[in-house]
């Protein structure tokens, strides 16, 4: 009774809202709710019976792959001097809470036996994939003994998913890069996290992530530093919106050597002002945040043995550590670039990767490669990486701190990067030509 009750009352709530849509549909619309962007099947169709089979196959996922736990001892006494020691043949599941719905699949809490650690719910997640026959499965832990799993239903990074929400307004240096898997935009905040490392092989979507970085700041005041040792092909295509470009190692080196050079004047401009950071001072005094945004890194490290050549790397090392050590609080901040950032490229590479506190690891060649760029952040990311195929370019894996999450970039036109270079970049943004052309008597106005 209390079942059919509840059918013939859903029913016939379902039946009175689309009787009564055109009454409340315009309402809803008039206060920026958009109901045609709810994934409604998901909802009606999709959720219900997901529910039932993540309920229905609870027990045995668990039994088969070690969460269930016997409240009886493993080994009993028999006699004086024998102990027989086996299996308990009915172990108790992990509590399993009520799966709630989420736009691209279904979330539940899970209580962890007295004992149990999340190892073994993180180990069962491909298990938990097959039996509840969804796209993936992320376990996370938010407080001691408390696991909370969530599953998508579908790849919601195929660019297929039209239902994507956008975001109406950031703040200065916040990025809209991307859409990530759990349906939010890709949203990259410097003021957060202010360096990045972003590596991947060839045609794996780096050259897009970089285009959808400098396309979300081509209309903020900021200015954009390139160094691309490729002969400027990739941010070379963006003009003018460069308010400085090197396309070779020896005009980097000169890029790298201003850069910190303009560091030195914004501690000294901070240093008066008695202020810890550039955010301190009064936005008519703040200096315009500048963001240094290196293609191929390697490049500026490699060497032929010559002594020229090595000088040349070891002073672009220098330079780049420096810069990501004390930009952030100044409003310079770094994004580095390429295929492999290891220790084969050179002594400093290591402390550079420590300063850069964001990482975007694309498909890899080797497991070394993402190793490289998750591993010392977060190891279980590592393996979701190696799992990215030649078919998804521009998706990534994104590690800050202790998190990660898959997610995917804009892909970014031909049209699009015509606009982005006839846009021009902020006029006089750096403060070392300030001085220099007050000490000569110039103008910069």
């Amino acid at each position: 009774m209390p079942a059919s009750l509840a059918v013939w009352t859903l029913s016939a709530l379902l039946l009175l809202g689309l009787m009564t849509q055109s009454w409340w549909e315009p309402r809803l619309q008039a206060r920026g709710v958009n109901i045609h962007a709810w994934p409604w099947r998901w909802w009606l169709l999709g959720y219900p019976r997901t529910t039932l089979r993540i309920w229905w196959t609870w027990r045995r996922v668990s039994m088969l792959n070690g969460l269930a736990v016997s409240w009886r001892p493993n080994q009993r006494l028999i006699g004086r001097d024998m102990v027989v020691q086996g299996q308990a043949l009915r172990p108790k599941p992990p509590r399993l809470g009520l799966p709630t719905p989420t736009r691209s699949g279904v979330s539940v809490r899970v209580v962890m036996h007295p004992g149990q650690t999340p190892a073994p719910y993180l180990e069962a997640a491909r298990a938990l994939e097959h039996a509840w026959h969804v796209h993936g499965v992320r376990v996370r832990s938010p407080r001691r003994g408390v696991v909370v799993i969530t599953a998508t239903a579908n790849d919601p990074l195929t660019g297929k998913n039209s239902a994507v929400q956008r975001p109406e307004a950031l703040p200065l240096l916040s990025l809209d890069v991307g859409q990530s898997e759990d349906g939010p935009p890709w949203v990259i905040d410097f003021r957060k996290v202010p360096h990045w490392l972003v590596t991947g092989a060839t045609q794996s979507g780096k050259s897009s992530l970089l285009a959808a970085m400098v396309r979300a700041l081509a209309r903020q005041p900021v200015a954009l530093v390139g160094i691309d040792c490729k002969g400027g092909m990739e941010l070379g295509l963006f003009g003018r919106r460069f308010s400085k470009l090197a396309i070779d190692r020896k005009r980097a080196l000169l890029v790298l050597a201003s850069m910190v050079e303009e560091i030195e004047h914004r501690m000294t401009l901070c240093r008066a002002a008695a202020a810890r950071s550039v955010w301190g001072l009064p936005e008519e005094r703040r200096p315009i945040p500048i963001v240094v945004i290196v293609d191929e890194l390697a490049e500026l490290y490699l060497n032929d043995g010559s002594r020229e050549s090595r000088e040349e790397a070891e002073r672009c090392g220098t330079l780049l550590l420096r810069l990501a050590q004390l930009g952030a609080a100044l409003g310079v901040h770094l994004v580095a670039a390429g295929q492999r950032v290891g220790s084969d490229l050179g002594p400093r590479v290591t402390a550079l990767r420590a300063q850069l506190g964001g990482r975007v690891a694309h498909r890899a060649h080797d497991e070394a490669s993402a190793e490289m760029t998750l591993g010392d952040l977060n190891p279980d990311a590592v393996v979701i990486a190696q799992t990215i195929s030649e078919e998804e370019q521009g998706v990534a894996v994104v590690a800050t701190g202790g998190r990660w999450m898959r997610a995917r970039s804009h892909l970014i036109s031909t049209a699009d990067v015509a606009e982005i270079a006839a846009i021009p970049g902020p006029p006089h943004p750096f403060l070392s030509v300030q001085k220099r052309a007050s000490e000569r008597g110039d103008s910069v106005a």
